[in-house]
């Protein structure tokens, strides 16, 4: 704490904030390793790759462990599945989940505080321990082995969050907001439509990013309900390893694709993910 002309200054000291920011490099060089090293390995030929002595860059830079991977079998028909199945299943939850969210902070019913707690304690449990159960449902159904069944089980898989956290932005917009419009002659879909959706935007975006990711990399779902031919590209990475070894490069290659539309996804939204993060966070 420093004193200068009747104005004190708290913070850390000189030293302390050198120590804390090289605290934080290193940390941060410790977590961006692995993704240095998948890029590495990506480019580097297959002799580089398995060579005794491992090298931190490519000596001999190759784009071929990409075209191996594109040229792979069912390939770019499991990124297209992928990509169905998680839009599908986002906007069915963002859907459902704001309906529900809306009901819960805007209306008074009978057993509303029970749905509030099911809601959190479905989020506690292991979703592998319904594999079973499920495969059985869907397939009572006829519905396993199939996009339309993969994308139902990850609307439900990610919808208990949609809810609790969407629950948060709309009981943050002031209810006097809703009175006022009623006054002034709208009606309660008009409300909806003109106040309360606008108003969540930034909260349907941040929790979109969630759902996005959890349904884009889920791999054990879909390997255990769906054939090859409707899988994604989580799954697809197994077929690198094989009885004969780990094809590193390629599978390297893989993982970089497998993450682009993320990212692509998130440098699309990214504007509104910091208002969305804060947004919900002024009243539960």
């Amino acid at each position: 704490m420093a004193r200068d002309e009747g104005v004190v200054t708290v913070g850390r000291s000189m030293a302390g904030t050198i120590a804390a920011n090289t605290i934080g490099v290193i940390f941060s060089l410790f977590m961006l390793f692995p993704v240095y090293w998948v890029l590495n390995t990506a480019f580097k030929p297959a002799d580089e790759v398995l060579a005794l002595t491992p090298t931190f860059w490519p000596e001999h830079p190759t784009f071929a462990n990409f075209t191996s991977a594109f040229k792979a079998p069912l390939f770019m028909q499991d990124m297209l599945n992928g990509l169905i199945v998680t839009v599908l299943a986002v906007a069915g939850a963002l859907v459902v989940g704001f309906l529900a969210a809306l009901a819960i902070a805007r209306f008074s019913f009978y057993g509303r505080k029970a749905i509030i707690l099911v809601v959190l304690a479905v989020q506690l449990v292991p979703f592998i321990a319904l594999l079973i159960p499920l495969f059985l449902m869907l397939q009572t159904v006829s519905l396993t082995n199939s996009l339309i069944g993969v994308s139902i089980t990850y609307l439900v898989l990610i919808l208990p969050y949609t809810v609790w956290t969407l629950r948060g932005f709309i009981s943050g917009i002031p209810r006097e907001l809703d009175e006022a419009a009623l006054i002034d002659g709208c009606t309660r879909a008009q409300v909806f439509w003109r106040i309360i959706l606008p108003l969540t935007g930034p909260g349907l975006v941040a929790t979109s990013v969630y759902g996005f990711i959890q349904a884009w990399n889920e791999f054990i779902i879909i390997n255990t309900l769906n054939s090859p031919a409707k899988q994604n590209l989580m799954a697809w990475l197994l077929q690198n390893q094989t009885t004969r070894g780990t094809a590193w490069g390629p599978l390297m290659a893989g993982a970089i694709i497998t993450s682009i539309p993320v990212v692509i996804f998130f440098l699309i939204i990214q504007r509104n993910i910091a208002t969305g993060l804060t947004a919900g966070a002024v009243k539960g």
